[in-house]
């Protein structure tokens, strides 16, 4: 959903139920929690509640309370030891010969059992609290704990000190996540402007700080495979505890947070009506949003620490909630979604882990790591949900819209300057390398006149840097179709499925065929695409598309399938990680013409939609209902839209692997440049995404030579700090 900055998106429905004075409309509780612009709580609704609401609120909580004992209850009858249901039970009422059930049952229960579902009920309370708390004081259904890099900052501060070998203590082992996301959290408010500033450019600071780290973290995991193997399946999370200490140092810390989250409730009530009119209201919007990330931060490292990066949960668990608010109106409310929510994590970590062990057995479930159960059912919940979510949505205001004015004369500078860069930029590329070469070489290459040396450097890097140029182009244009259709700023073509359906096509071979060349890898990849874009739309059109829906299960079918992609790694061939890995961070290595057509082609056919398309892309960023008021065919326009995307992003699959940066960045810092209007945005976007992804092959092929960095993770770590100085600019 869109994230608003103001009043205006909740103007109109103040004035519907406008005889209310403010102080009423205060102690009313009036912000509707909403997912997108779906509306799961409404004023009148919860003013009606009362005593009522207040039982109707216990009620909820209590059978959240009664499932999560159940699953857990459940989940303790399960191990490696044999331990079963008897066991227990003769342990808890006293039967059986203590030699045989009561001491060894004990044990096991103190020893493994109960530290482990204690530890997934207090990592589920605390992740699903601080998603909760970024998404209210964002407003953006998007956001969670990664919001703020703070699990990319713990998992990169783990693997750098694997990676270089540095020597801590035991004691303070388990601080390291703690630290490293506490200073990535830091320096992404710092970035934005601090913790009261607006929540648009926190929330995409955040996402390209987390971006950057991930990329880092991946670089490390390849040119460090050796110290760092054990780290790629604790980077998915594991609930696996060598005692109960851990858990119980934790109870305190998440309990206080929880609790002063809750009283926060009210402040946050007023915020989803916008900054100002929470203003007005006699919100002190700094301090509570300064209040409220610093809660999420040190919930989100205190559960790094105990279960490593398990991310998932804080995104799904406040939008299952919000969700069930269509249904239980009165978790509109913060002081009963916040607690709700916190249930509804631990639900989806107990359940996950224990569905897992019920279908493999304990021994086998042990080895995969946590992160990817939780993902695969909170995934299947969150699309089920999703799909009951209704067609018709009020309009809004779109952020992908937003963008200041900029004049023709700026936009010919800008399109010039671009079109410049990037001539030089693929002159550099094609000069440098493992060994740098001479303009005068180029020239005697292109005329065949050169030595065979000379000849073969270049014949390999031609291809390698024409792959860089289209697909960075195309993953540009792809990405400003998704964010116009999706009015989100967050959103990408990994939203539409293509990522995470490339990913697991493209491991699915490396796993089950032998000896699989880059190209089958690639088609792999592209076939899963399509066939991952196919299954997003068709579960996402319900009577009509509903953009918010589209977000939500294609944000539930990334995570799956990317879950999946893990799991096939882990569990099947861990000997092939690397080789994949480095395949799916986006790699223009061994690639020949064969690999650019495809692309060119989606190119030569997309531009000129593109340009047909400019004036209907401009009305699809605002809202629904201004297209069918101008007689835009909105529906047949916005799947013609996202067709075009999925396949420009899709058939870049098989030129440069799985990169998902430029999608996102290249039309932000498009409109930064010039505008919001669709046609200036495209060119200044494909001339960016373009340029950017042939300097990062460039640069991933030369730093290090002969040894490559991928050029995705280049990307990702050069192109954060830019976006982020992007927004910076912007700054209002």
């Amino acid at each position: 959903m869109p994230v608003h900055d103001s009043a205006e998106a909740t103007a109109g429905t103040a004035r519907t139920h406008g005889s209310a004075p403010p102080d009423t409309v205060a102690s009313a509780t009036v912000g509707s929690a909403t997912v997108g612009s779906a509306t799961v709580g409404s004023a009148p609704a919860l003013r009606r509640f009362g005593i009522g609401g207040t039982v109707t609120a216990a009620g909820v909580l209590a059978i959240l309370l009664a499932v999560l004992t159940l699953v857990s209850a459940w989940h303790i009858t399960q191990g490696t030891s044999g331990i079963g249901v008897r066991d227990l039970l003769g342990l808890l009422i006293g039967t059986g010969t203590p030699a045989e059930a009561g001491p060894s049952a004990l044990d096991v229960l103190l020893g493994s059992r109960l530290p482990r579902v204690g530890a997934g009920i207090l990592v589920g309370v605390a992740l699903g609290v601080a998603g909760a708390l970024f998404q209210s004081l964002a407003r953006n259904q998007l956001a969670s704990p990664d919001t703020l890099a703070v699990t990319g900052g713990a998992h990169f501060a783990v693997t750098a000190v694997a990676a270089f070998g540095v020597a801590i203590p035991l004691w303070a082992s388990g601080g390291v996540a703690f630290v490293g996301g506490l200073l990535a959290a830091a320096l992404v408010m710092s970035l934005a402007g601090g913790a009261a500033s607006s929540t648009t450019r926190l929330v995409l600071a955040g996402t390209a700080t987390a971006l950057a780290l991930q990329s880092a973290t991946s670089a490390l995991l390849i040119l460090f495979a050796e110290e760092t193997k054990s780290l790629f399946a604790w980077g998915s999370g594991t609930l696996n505890q060598l005692d109960g200490t851990a858990a119980v140092r934790s109870i305190p810390v998440i309990a206080v947070i929880v609790l002063t989250a809750i009283l926060l409730s009210r402040r946050l009530d007023l915020l989803s009506l916008g900054d100002d009119a929470a203003s007005v209201l006699g919100v002190p919007i700094r301090s509570t949003r300064a209040i409220g990330i610093l809660l999420a931060v040190v919930l989100t490292a205190t559960a790094v620490t105990l279960a490593g990066p398990i991310g998932f949960v804080g995104l799904c668990a406040p939008v299952i909630t919000r969700l069930l608010g269509r249904l239980v109106p009165v978790l509109g409310r913060h002081a009963v979604m916040i607690p709700a929510t916190a249930l509804v994590g631990g639900i989806i970590v107990i359940t996950a882990d224990a569905v897992l062990r019920a279908i493999l057995g304990a021994d086998e479930a042990i080895t995969l790591p946590s992160g990817v159960t939780t993902t695969i059912l909170g995934a299947i919940v969150l699309v089920a949900l999703a799909r009951t979510m209704r067609s018709a949505s009020p309009a809004q205001s779109g952020s992908a819209a937003r963008g200041a004015l900029r004049g023709r004369l700026r936009f010919i500078v800008v399109v010039a300057t671009g079109a410049v860069l990037l001539v030089v930029v693929t002159l550099l590329a094609l000069l440098s390398g493992e060994r740098f070469y001479l303009l005068g070489d180029l020239v005697l290459w292109w005329r065949d006149q050169a030595a065979p040396v000379i000849s073969f450097a270049f014949d390999s890097r031609a291809p390698r840097i024409a792959a860089a140029l289209l697909a960075g182009a195309a993953l540009a244009l792809s990405g400003t179709f998704v964010q116009a259709s999706a009015r989100n700023p967050l959103a990408e073509p990994g939203l539409l499925g293509i990522t995470g359906g490339a990913g697991l096509g493209a491991v699915i071979v490396v796993t089950f065929v032998s000896g699989p060349s880059v190209a089958m890898i690639s088609v792999a990849g592209v076939i899963g695409a399509f066939l991952a874009f196919g299954i997003v739309y068709g579960l996402s059109w319900r009577g009509g598309m509903n953009t918010d829906r589209l977000v939500l299960i294609g944000i539930g079918l990334w995570y799956g399938f990317t879950a999946l992609t893990t799991m096939l790694l882990i569990s099947v061939n861990p000997w092939d990680t690397p080789k994949i890995f480095t395949w799916l961070s986006g790699s223009t290595y061994g690639r020949v013409w064969a690999d650019v057509v495809p692309v060119l082609l989606v190119l030569i056919v997309a531009i000129p939609l593109t340009m047909v398309w400019t004036r209907e892309l401009d009305l699809l960023a605002l809202d629904d209902d201004t297209p069918k008021l101008v007689g835009v065919a909105r529906e047949p326009v916005r799947f013609g839209v996202l067709v075009t995307a999925a396949l420009l992003a899709a058939l870049s699959v098989s030129a440069v692997g799985v990169v998902g940066f430029i999608g996102l960045v290249a039309p932000h810092a498009a409109r930064a440049l010039v505008g919001a209007r669709h046609a200036r945005v495209i060119p200044v976007a494909m001339l960016l995404g373009a340029g950017g992804l042939v300097f990062a092959d460039a640069l991933g092929r030369t730093v290090i030579a002969p040894a490559q960095i991928p050029a995705g993770l280049i990307v990702a770590i050069i192109g954060a700090p830019y976006f982020v100085y992007l927004l910076a600019r912007s700054r209002a």
